[in-house]
């Protein structure tokens, strides 16, 4: 979640809960087997592997309004031309001028 931590955008916020989805459903899986005997873990763990497959297709179909990428620039909001990154710091020119004469 560390990744995804500084973004507020809806896409990163599911992200982020894959794990604590994942440690919920392994934990309700065990407590059903636990106290039923015709559904155990053994029977149940397709149902993590759905859990899984929901979480995914929320996250990429959540709005990425306001995404704030690692190097920490936002995306351009819808319709707008694209804004490129910005340039890296002391970066020497691609062809530099001719010594003189």
């Amino acid at each position: 979640m560390s990744r995804w931590r500084n973004c507020p955008c809806t896409r990163c916020r599911m992200r982020g809960l894959m794990g604590p989805v994942i440690l919920i459903t392994v934990g309700v899986l065990f407590f059903i087997g636990q106290y039923n005997w015709h559904y155990s873990f053994e029977r149940l763990w397709p149902v993590i592997l759905i859990v899984i497959g929901v979480v995914k297709i929320l996250s990429e179909t959540a709005s990425a309004e306001g995404h704030v990428d690692s190097i920490g620039w936002q995306n351009p909001p819808p319709g707008a031309p694209p804004v490129p990154p910005p340039m890296p710091q002391n970066v020497p020119p691609q062809n530099p001028p001719p010594p003189p004469l």
